[in-house]
Protein backbone atom coordinates (compact mmCIF):
# COMPACT_ATOMS: atom_id res chain seq x y z
CA UNK A 1 0.00 0.00 0.00
CA UNK A 2 1.69 3.35 -1.43
CA UNK A 3 2.03 6.13 1.18
CA UNK A 4 0.54 9.32 -0.32
CA UNK A 5 1.31 12.71 1.72
CA UNK A 6 -0.04 15.84 0.39
CA UNK A 7 2.69 18.56 1.88
CA UNK A 8 1.51 22.52 2.50
CA UNK A 9 4.66 24.62 3.28
CA UNK A 10 4.77 27.96 4.79
CA UNK A 11 4.27 31.58 3.83
CA UNK A 12 7.94 32.22 2.97
CA UNK A 13 9.33 29.17 1.41
CA UNK A 14 7.19 27.10 -1.69
CA UNK A 15 6.90 23.65 -1.15
CA UNK A 16 9.18 22.66 -3.21
CA UNK A 17 12.78 24.19 -0.96
CA UNK A 18 10.51 23.43 2.32
CA UNK A 19 10.61 19.64 1.94
CA UNK A 20 13.39 18.81 -0.23
CA UNK A 21 15.26 17.75 2.68
CA UNK A 22 12.50 15.23 3.82
CA UNK A 23 11.97 14.25 0.62
CA UNK A 24 15.59 12.99 0.14
CA UNK A 25 15.67 11.26 3.64
CA UNK A 26 12.90 9.71 2.89
CA UNK A 27 13.75 8.74 -0.49
CA UNK A 28 10.65 7.26 -2.05
CA UNK A 29 9.37 5.12 0.46
CA UNK A 30 6.80 7.88 0.57
CA UNK A 31 5.77 9.84 -2.14
CA UNK A 32 5.45 13.14 -1.04
CA UNK A 33 3.44 15.26 -2.96
CA UNK A 34 3.97 19.16 -2.84
CA UNK A 35 1.36 21.83 -3.07
CA UNK A 36 1.78 25.56 -3.29
CA UNK A 37 -0.94 28.37 -2.31
CA UNK A 38 -3.28 29.66 -3.91
CA UNK A 39 -1.98 33.02 -2.50
CA UNK A 40 1.14 32.98 -4.44
CA UNK A 41 -0.27 32.20 -8.08
CA UNK A 42 -0.56 35.89 -9.42
CA UNK A 43 1.12 38.67 -9.18
CA UNK A 44 -0.47 39.55 -5.96
CA UNK A 45 -3.10 37.98 -3.59
CA UNK A 46 -6.21 37.10 -5.12
CA UNK A 47 -8.58 40.12 -3.61
CA UNK A 48 -11.49 37.82 -2.32
CA UNK A 49 -8.64 35.55 -1.03
CA UNK A 50 -9.65 32.95 2.23
CA UNK A 51 -9.05 30.03 3.79
CA UNK A 52 -11.67 27.86 1.85
CA UNK A 53 -10.14 28.90 -1.10
CA UNK A 54 -7.15 27.03 -0.25
CA UNK A 55 -8.66 23.98 1.41
CA UNK A 56 -10.64 23.79 -1.76
CA UNK A 57 -7.18 24.05 -4.10
CA UNK A 58 -6.02 21.30 -2.00
CA UNK A 59 -9.61 18.90 -2.97
CA UNK A 60 -9.23 19.43 -6.21
CA UNK A 61 -4.76 18.72 -6.19
CA UNK A 62 -5.84 15.31 -4.05
CA UNK A 63 -8.60 14.73 -6.81
CA UNK A 64 -6.21 15.55 -9.35
CA UNK A 65 -3.65 12.61 -7.92
CA UNK A 66 -6.58 10.22 -7.73
CA UNK A 67 -6.56 10.32 -4.02
CA UNK A 68 -9.64 9.73 -1.84
CA UNK A 69 -7.69 9.66 1.00
CA UNK A 70 -4.30 10.64 2.28
CA UNK A 71 -2.07 11.84 5.03
CA UNK A 72 -1.66 15.49 5.34
CA UNK A 73 1.65 17.48 6.33
CA UNK A 74 1.60 21.07 7.21
CA UNK A 75 4.39 23.61 8.43
CA UNK A 76 3.36 27.30 10.13
CA UNK A 77 0.64 28.89 7.32
CA UNK A 78 0.28 24.95 5.92
CA UNK A 79 -0.36 24.11 9.51
CA UNK A 80 -2.75 26.43 9.90
CA UNK A 81 -4.96 25.68 6.73
CA UNK A 82 -3.71 21.66 7.51
CA UNK A 83 -6.13 22.23 10.30
CA UNK A 84 -9.10 24.03 8.91
CA UNK A 85 -8.94 21.13 6.43
CA UNK A 86 -8.95 18.08 8.87
CA UNK A 87 -11.88 19.80 10.82
CA UNK A 88 -14.02 20.07 7.72
CA UNK A 89 -12.79 17.10 5.45
CA UNK A 90 -11.99 14.35 7.93
CA UNK A 91 -13.12 11.78 5.79
CA UNK A 92 -10.47 12.51 3.34
CA UNK A 93 -7.76 12.22 6.11
CA UNK A 94 -5.43 9.37 7.18
CA UNK A 95 -3.28 11.28 9.56
CA UNK A 96 -2.06 14.80 10.19
CA UNK A 97 1.66 16.04 10.61
CA UNK A 98 2.25 19.39 11.67
CA UNK A 99 5.35 21.07 12.84
CA UNK A 100 4.63 24.62 14.41
CA UNK A 101 1.39 25.76 12.93
CA UNK A 102 0.75 29.48 12.61
CA UNK A 103 -2.19 28.94 14.27
CA UNK A 104 -4.98 26.93 15.63
CA UNK A 105 -8.52 28.08 13.31
CA UNK A 106 -11.00 29.06 15.84
CA UNK A 107 -11.85 30.82 19.24
CA UNK A 108 -8.67 31.80 20.86
CA UNK A 109 -7.70 31.21 24.55
CA UNK A 110 -6.28 34.44 26.70
CA UNK A 111 -2.54 33.01 26.31
CA UNK A 112 -2.83 32.39 22.19
CA UNK A 113 -4.76 35.93 22.11
CA UNK A 114 -1.69 37.57 23.59
CA UNK A 115 0.86 36.04 21.75
CA UNK A 116 -1.15 36.99 18.39
CA UNK A 117 -1.86 40.23 19.96
CA UNK A 118 1.90 41.02 20.23
CA UNK A 119 2.53 39.59 17.03
CA UNK A 120 0.09 42.43 15.45
CA UNK A 121 1.74 44.63 17.42
CA UNK A 122 5.01 44.21 16.15
CA UNK A 123 4.27 44.17 12.42
CA UNK A 124 2.23 47.41 12.89
CA UNK A 125 2.83 49.71 9.71
CA UNK A 126 6.03 47.62 8.54
CA UNK A 127 6.32 46.56 4.78
CA UNK A 128 9.29 44.26 2.95
CA UNK A 129 12.14 43.63 4.34
CA UNK A 130 11.55 45.20 8.16
CA UNK A 131 7.98 43.55 7.77
CA UNK A 132 9.86 40.27 7.09
CA UNK A 133 12.62 40.81 9.95
CA UNK A 134 10.02 41.69 12.52
CA UNK A 135 8.09 38.68 11.71
CA UNK A 136 11.13 36.26 11.98
CA UNK A 137 12.37 38.10 15.51
CA UNK A 138 8.80 38.12 17.02
CA UNK A 139 8.70 34.34 16.38
CA UNK A 140 11.89 33.41 18.83
CA UNK A 141 12.34 33.01 22.12
CA UNK A 142 14.16 36.42 23.89
CA UNK A 143 17.85 35.83 22.78
CA UNK A 144 17.90 33.76 20.45
CA UNK A 145 19.20 35.35 17.57
CA UNK A 146 17.22 35.25 13.89
CA UNK A 147 19.12 33.95 10.70
CA UNK A 148 20.83 36.50 8.60
CA UNK A 149 18.91 37.96 5.45
CA UNK A 150 19.54 36.38 2.30
CA UNK A 151 22.44 37.82 0.29
CA UNK A 152 19.55 37.86 -2.78
CA UNK A 153 16.18 37.21 -3.28
CA UNK A 154 14.63 34.02 -4.86
CA UNK A 155 12.62 35.00 -7.87
CA UNK A 156 8.79 35.37 -5.76
CA UNK A 157 10.41 36.19 -2.77
CA UNK A 158 9.30 39.96 -3.06
CA UNK A 159 5.50 39.01 -2.95
CA UNK A 160 6.50 37.41 0.68
CA UNK A 161 5.71 40.65 2.83
CA UNK A 162 2.38 41.23 1.31
CA UNK A 163 1.50 37.71 0.79
CA UNK A 164 2.18 36.85 4.67
CA UNK A 165 -0.37 40.10 5.50
CA UNK A 166 -3.31 38.34 3.34
CA UNK A 167 -2.93 35.34 4.97
CA UNK A 168 -2.56 36.20 8.38
CA UNK A 169 -5.53 38.55 7.70
CA UNK A 170 -7.33 35.26 6.25
CA UNK A 171 -6.53 32.77 9.32
CA UNK A 172 -8.07 35.63 11.77
CA UNK A 173 -11.29 36.05 9.62
CA UNK A 174 -12.02 32.27 9.32
CA UNK A 175 -14.61 30.65 11.13
CA UNK A 176 -14.09 27.20 13.25
CA UNK A 177 -15.31 25.37 15.17
CA UNK A 178 -12.88 23.68 17.47
CA UNK A 179 -15.24 20.73 18.09
CA UNK A 180 -14.72 19.39 14.74
CA UNK A 181 -11.27 18.77 15.59
CA UNK A 182 -12.36 16.67 18.85
CA UNK A 183 -14.17 14.83 16.59
CA UNK A 184 -11.18 13.99 14.40
CA UNK A 185 -10.68 9.58 14.73
CA UNK A 186 -7.34 9.93 12.81
CA UNK A 187 -3.86 10.00 14.33
CA UNK A 188 -1.28 13.14 14.78
CA UNK A 189 1.85 14.24 15.02
CA UNK A 190 2.78 17.29 16.08
CA UNK A 191 6.40 19.14 15.98
CA UNK A 192 7.98 21.84 17.27
CA UNK A 193 11.29 23.31 18.52
CA UNK A 194 12.55 24.48 21.69
CA UNK A 195 14.28 28.20 20.38
CA UNK A 196 10.69 29.24 19.26
CA UNK A 197 8.66 31.36 21.18
CA UNK A 198 6.53 29.63 24.13
CA UNK A 199 3.54 30.23 21.96
CA UNK A 200 4.54 27.32 20.29
CA UNK A 201 4.40 25.31 23.82
CA UNK A 202 0.90 27.04 24.25
CA UNK A 203 -0.25 25.67 21.27
CA UNK A 204 0.87 22.21 21.78
CA UNK A 205 -1.41 22.46 24.53
CA UNK A 206 -4.17 23.53 23.03
CA UNK A 207 -3.86 20.52 20.66
CA UNK A 208 -3.37 17.84 23.40
CA UNK A 209 -6.67 18.69 24.80
CA UNK A 210 -8.38 18.77 21.15
CA UNK A 211 -7.28 15.62 19.23
CA UNK A 212 -7.59 11.90 20.87
CA UNK A 213 -4.45 10.36 19.68
CA UNK A 214 -1.86 12.79 18.99
CA UNK A 215 2.33 12.64 19.64
CA UNK A 216 3.60 15.66 19.99
CA UNK A 217 7.59 16.41 20.34
CA UNK A 218 9.94 19.52 21.22
CA UNK A 219 13.13 19.23 19.46
CA UNK A 220 16.30 20.91 20.80
CA UNK A 221 18.15 23.57 19.37
CA UNK A 222 15.79 24.11 16.05
CA UNK A 223 13.27 27.33 15.88
CA UNK A 224 10.64 27.90 13.44
CA UNK A 225 13.32 29.53 10.53
CA UNK A 226 16.14 27.24 10.83
CA UNK A 227 16.73 25.91 7.48
CA UNK A 228 14.69 22.72 6.57
CA UNK A 229 17.06 20.27 6.82
CA UNK A 230 17.55 21.08 10.64
CA UNK A 231 13.64 20.08 11.21
CA UNK A 232 12.80 17.50 8.95
CA UNK A 233 16.18 15.66 10.16
CA UNK A 234 15.86 11.88 9.80
CA UNK A 235 14.60 11.84 13.84
CA UNK A 236 12.13 13.11 12.49
CA UNK A 237 11.42 11.80 9.06
CA UNK A 238 11.28 8.22 11.10
CA UNK A 239 8.93 9.99 13.56
CA UNK A 240 6.38 10.74 10.42
CA UNK A 241 6.98 7.25 8.83
CA UNK A 242 5.96 5.46 12.07
CA UNK A 243 2.66 7.84 12.17
CA UNK A 244 2.09 6.90 8.30
CA UNK A 245 2.49 3.40 9.18
CA UNK A 246 0.37 3.47 11.95
CA UNK A 247 -2.63 5.22 10.17
CA UNK A 248 -2.10 2.33 6.99
CA UNK A 249 -2.60 -0.55 9.57
CA UNK A 250 -5.67 1.23 10.77
CA UNK A 251 -7.09 1.46 7.53
CA UNK A 252 -6.42 -2.03 6.26
CA UNK A 253 -7.85 -3.29 9.83
CA UNK A 254 -10.94 -1.15 8.64
CA UNK A 255 -10.78 -3.22 5.57
CA UNK A 256 -10.74 -6.76 6.79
Amino acid sequence: MSTHVICLPGGVAPAAQRYSPLKSTLHRRAELHLKDHELYGGESAPADYSVEMELAAVDRFADSLGLERFHLLGYSGGGFLSLAFAGTRPQRLLSLALFEPAMIPGQRGPEEQAAMDYLNAQLDGLQGPAFMAAFVRAQLKPGVQPPPPPSQLTPGMEKRPAGIAAMMGAFLAYSFDRDLLRACEFPVYLGYGDLSHDYEAVQAAVLARLFADIRIQRFAGVHHFVPPEQIYTPIHAQALEDLWARASAAQLALQK
